[in-house]
């Protein structure tokens, strides 16, 4: 049996060029790893703030890697080089934009400019994607927030059941 596949996209022009570490998809890596009881099998990108750049992996991640989720990190907020939501809405079937909506919400909880922030999630084929922020307290805070309702929605899309550690995440399902 395969295992399941979780991509994970850091959109960054820094730390594609090395100029820093990607903290932000090991964090997001990290919370996987203590959410999951599935053996899983990760597909890493980390590419610049191009929204071709970023939708072409998107696409790849799913179509040809098989990834049934597809968590990005970074490209959210005002600036002009942000444009991780936009990828996003290229490539997705369907949009759920309370995804966004929730994880604004936690987040103004802790920073008044959470307002600028604009992550998103969809639905492209049996895959789900969502979009968190670059700052790993940020993706721990907002992936907290939506992760309950992540394993039913890959399976109301078709994709595998994900099998969560009920000591660490409670999720839901219908």
């Amino acid at each position: 049996m395969m295992k399941t596949r979780i991509g994970i996209l850091t959109a960054s022009d820094r730390a594609s060029k090395g100029v820093y570490e990607d903290l932000s998809g090991r964090a997001i890596r990290e919370l996987l790893n203590s959410y999951l009881m599935n053996e899983w099998e990760e597909v890493y990108r980390l590419v610049p703030d191009s929204k071709t750049r970023i939708a072409r992996e998107l696409r790849s991640m799913i179509d040809k890697k098989k990834c049934c989720l597809v968590i990005t990190t970074g490209g959210t907020g005002p600036a002009s080089r942000d444009v991780t939501p936009e990828a996003t809405v290229a490539v997705c079937d369907k949009m759920l934009p309370g995804f966004g909506e929730l994880m604004r919400s936690v987040s103004l909880r802790y920073v008044p400019t959470a307002i600028l922030s604009r992550q998103t999630a969809g639905i492209r084929g049996k895959a789900l994607i969502v979009n968190l922020p670059g700052k790993p307290k940020s993706i721990k805070e907002c992936l907290e927030a939506v992760f309950p309702a992540i394993p039913d929605c890959i399976e109301l899309i078709g994709g595998p059941r994900l099998e969560c550690n009920p000591v660490v995440v409670k999720i839901y399902r219908a």
